[in-house]
């Protein structure tokens, strides 16, 4: 009888597992329609990345969005700094409206990545480097890579390149959960269920594109920059040595009630520049950008404004 229930039951959730593919894929069919690009798809060695750009000025700033999120998380900061600068944020490969790219989805090969998106763009540099989360492993080999190109940096939290142990147990964890979440998306319970299924900070742009921000592509996306999480945190390893920065103008924000650990972290961060600042924002949130975009708005300007003043000596 145990034997005939359990055979119900796998029957029952392949039935329906079956059905919801079923009607993800006829539903998805006018997704692109209903969710177009805000920005513009730019060709970069076989595949098109999404890039959004606003406003005028130089230098330009570039925002680098964190593990599973899209250009869409930076929707406010964007708004906000497009009145007075040039902004570009974008959609790394796999990511929303930007085309899979090439393995190993590495820091260092995303860096390599922006550097061609921008070029091929015609978005010329410098470039104020703002990166969240795992974002600020990507901007800061950019930096290391193209020094010339990098007017300044801004880092919101980002990955403890020294937290090895923590990196390799989580990362099994981070997978599986991308895993299940791209799932969700492909048998149609994001599109059912977005408002259990997105995460509670999302952004309102971000919350209103779920289905192309948070669907199946994004998180096998986000899945493969995971698996390659400890090889990224070697590469952003061997940029740091002392001085690494130079003069170059550099805020380093983390939450508030931070470990020791990730204070001292911080402030090791910003010393690699002799004009490094280190922030404790007045958010326990991860998501500073989010709960204190002024915060981070007011460091992305104080940047600008350092590196003008340093320039026109």
């Amino acid at each position: 009888m145990l034997r005939r229930i359990t055979g119900w039951c796998t029957a029952l959730v392949a039935l329906t597992a079956g059905a919801g593919f079923g009607y993800e894929s006829v539903a998805g069919q006018h997704d692109g329609e209903r969710f177009p690009a805000p920005g513009r798809l730019v060709r970069v060695g076989a595949q098109q990345l999404h890039l959004n750009c606003s406003g005028t000025g130089s230098p330009t700033v570039v925002l680098e969005a964190g593990l599973a999120e899209s250009s869409a998380s930076w929707e406010v900061i964007q708004r906000e700094l497009s009145g007075g600068h040039r902004v570009c944020a974008y959609d790394r490969a796999g990511y929303a409206w930007s085309q899979d790219g090439p393995p190993p989805r590495t820091a260092a090969q995303a860096a390599g990545e922006l550097h061609a998106l921008l070029t091929a763009a015609g978005e010329a540099g410098p470039y104020v480097l703002a990166g969240h989360s795992y974002g600020g492993s990507i901007v800061r080999v950019f930096a290391d890579r193209q020094p010339d190109l990098t007017a300044g940096l801004v880092l919101i939290d980002v990955t403890d390149e020294n937290a090895v142990q923590a990196l390799h147990m989580s990362r099994p964890l981070l997978a599986a959960q991308f895993t299940v979440n791209g799932l969700l998306a492909r048998v149609g319970l994001l599109r059912l269920f977005s408002d259990a299924l997105v995460p509670s900070d999302a952004t309102t742009a971000a919350r209103a594109q779920a289905l192309v921000v948070y669907g199946s592509r994004s998180m096998e996306a986000a899945r493969a920059e995971a698996w390659a999480a400890l090889d990224s945190a070697a590469q952003v390893r061997g940029t740091v040595r002392p001085g690494a920065w130079g003069n170059l103008p550099v805020v380093v924000i983390i939450p508030a009630y931070q470990p020791a650990v990730a204070v001292e972290q911080a402030r090791r961060l910003a010393a690699l520049s002799s004009r490094g600042k280190f922030l404790i924002a007045a958010t326990s949130e991860h998501y500073v950008q989010h709960a204190q975009p002024g915060l981070v708005i007011d460091a992305v300007r104080a940047v600008i404004a350092d590196g003008t003043r340093s320039r026109s000596r």
